[in-house]
């Protein structure tokens, strides 16, 4: 049913549907509540009403970062299941495409651009090398975790332990409530 009637009110779910889905969308662009609600016209507290209502998760942003994994579609599901917000899970095919198929200033800005994406999120989960483990380690400001798969370098795709993982993910979530 696209109407309902609500004593003399006759409300349109099409309608409602669609000025959600213009809040949720200008929200996670980043604009305030206060834009938000001043650009559609809306109280600020009606859009503060709507988040808490659709809230599932409360707590720290997470970030999964993996490679070269052999599992990839194992890690990518659990990761759904556990609600982490950012996954970059690549194959040993994967990751060397990843580099060949760019110059190197692209490459370059590309890498920039996901340190400065990963500093938005209080804890990095990140399976690799122990040197890349290092290395992320120190480019950025929160919370790495680091699940080495072996030493430098890696020349093949590895199997992560997802029970481990699941383990560390949970407590990660558990310590972001």
């Amino acid at each position: 049913m696209q109407f309902i009637r609500i004593g003399e009110k006759l409300i349109s779910r099409g309608k409602l549907e669609r000025i959600i889905e213009k809040i949720l969308n200008l929200r996670a662009q980043g604009y305030s509540q206060k834009e938000v609600g001043e650009r559609l016209q809306i109280e600020r507290s009606f859009i503060s009403h709507l988040e808490s209502i659709g809230q599932i998760r409360k707590g720290d942003r997470v970030a999964l970062i993996g490679f070269p994994v052999a599992n990839k579609e194992e890690v990518n599901k659990l990761a759904e299941e556990m609600g982490i917000d950012f996954t970059m899970v690549l194959n040993d095919e994967e990751r060397w495409s990843y580099i060949k198929d760019k110059n190197g200033i692209t490459l370059f800005n590309e890498l920039l651009q996901l340190i400065k994406e990963l500093q938005d999120y209080k804890t990095v989960v990140f399976i690799g090398s122990d040197m890349r483990v290092e290395t992320v380690q120190s480019l950025l400001e929160g919370e790495v975790i680091g699940l080495p798969l072996g030493p430098s370098p890696i020349q093949k795709d590895t199997v992560v332990d997802t029970e481990k993982l699941r383990e560390v993910l949970q407590q990660v979530k558990e310590k972001g409530e």
